[in-house]
């Protein structure tokens, strides 16, 4: 480590390993340090996730995501095949669990036509053979053959391995100053100028962006994701993935099966208010700072917001195992409680919300103060279109 770079990048996730790669590729000789806190690289979200490439047939034309999850999920697929990594072309239905959602469709396929995205409305007969497991309570659903599924541990591995030699990568290291007016922080002890400083620190970055100015209408509110895992004898063979109709106006996409590279079925995730920024079990990881502010701004959102509050007796009662399959069984009716059990795979949804506003945020935020870039809101589709959203970070757009 040198005592300046060009370029600081704070967050050794998916986007922060992007970051790095789209400045390598667009900036020659442009100096590079990326700080990881943990002891490796995919201990949190960009880890943990579903490992689903999406289409982009959810996200509003106009929203960021629109713009970057179709290119970046293909993007991201040329990566895998041209470096051998593992995916899996399996696509995807999409089905209404309730006859009112069946509007939906259209809406959801409006959107994917304006986006260029391959999508079909699909009948009962239709969704029978291309997947026999799944529910449509209207008769109708939507269907996106492009969507893949891969191991995200492998492309990041293999995103560490080519940057390794041309890219500083610090794990283990936290930054413990600031000096935002010198462009300065110190990190391991030592005191390390930049250039420009990214900040992509996921569940950090509201905490992060506040010590530069920026973002300060926002905090982070941790989500917790549960699964439950299918057995594989229990009768119900699942050939592509099935999603309910989400509930647009939340950043959230409901219980829904996920094939997994390795072939195995995973049923979630839950979407519960978590006790902490990274309070993957019952207890561990709960920081009594970050409790009293999750707790403050979720009880005002609970509070003031009825469609809110609902939400969130629904996401509760899937704490119990009971209520969990009754949700599944609304995509995969021939689900029964013996065909599931409690999976170890769980993650925490670094949910952006705005206290003044008093929402939580659905597209990807990025905030630009100074020579310092925040990427706030890197929810998913995040890790699909990593490499796209590179492109705009490490660029001078100023549209977001």
């Amino acid at each position: 480590m040198t005592d300046y770079y060009d370029n600081v990048i704070i967050g050794g996730g998916i986007i922060g390993l992007s970051i790095a790669r789209e400045i390598i590729k667009k900036e020659h000789g442009s100096s590079v340090l990326l700080i990881e806190k943990e002891s490796k690289i995919g201990l949190h979200a960009s880890g943990r996730n579903s490992g689903v490439l999406h289409s982009g047939i959810y996200y509003p034309s106009g929203s960021v995501k629109s713009k970057v999850c179709s290119l970046g999920g293909k993007e991201m697929a040329d990566y895998c095949h041209e470096h051998s990594l593992p995916i899996r072309h399996i696509g995807k239905v999409i089905v209404p669990t309730i006859s009112s959602h069946d509007k939906r469709i259209d809406l959801l396929y409006n959107r994917a036509n304006k986006g260029g995205i391959n999508a079909f409305i699909i009948d009962e007969r239709e969704l029978h053979e291309i997947e026999p497991e799944a529910r449509s309570a209207s008769g109708r659903a939507l269907y996106s053959p492009d969507t893949a599924v891969i191991d995200p541990l492998s492309i990041l591995d293999k995103i560490v391995s080519e940057l390794s030699n041309i890219t500083t990568i610090l794990t283990d290291s936290i930054v413990t100053t600031y000096f935002p007016d010198k462009s300065k922080i110190v990190v391991n002890g030592k005191e390390v100028k930049y250039g420009k400083l990214y900040n992509a620190a996921g569940l950090y970055a509201d905490k992060i962006a506040h010590m530069f100015s920026a973002g300060e209408d926002y905090t982070i509110l941790p989500f917790k994701g549960l699964y439950y895992q299918l057995v594989e004898d229990c009768g119900v063979s699942i050939k592509k993935l099935i999603y309910p109709v989400p509930n647009l106006d939340y950043p959230f996409l409901g219980i829904h099966s996920v094939t997994m590279i390795d072939g195995s079925v995973l049923f979630g995730p839950s979407s519960i208010p978590a006790l902490g920024r990274e309070n993957y079990s019952m207890i561990k990881g709960i920081n009594p700072i970050d409790l009293f502010s999750i707790g403050y701004h979720l009880y005002g959102k609970y509070i003031s917001d009825g469609e809110f509050r609902k939400f969130t007796h629904e996401e509760m009662s899937k704490f119990t195992k009971n209520q969990f399959v009754s949700s599944a069984k609304s995509i995969v009716p021939k689900l029964h409680s013996k065909c599931l059990y409690k999976s170890k795979k769980v993650g925490i949804r670094a949910q952006l919300y705005n206290t003044v506003n008093k929402k939580l945020e659905m597209d990807f935020i990025i905030e630009r103060v100074g020579n310092t870039v925040h990427v706030l809101n890197a929810i998913s589709p995040a890790f699909t279109s990593a490499f796209s959203m590179a492109k705009i970070i490490v660029g001078n757009d100023h549209a977001y």
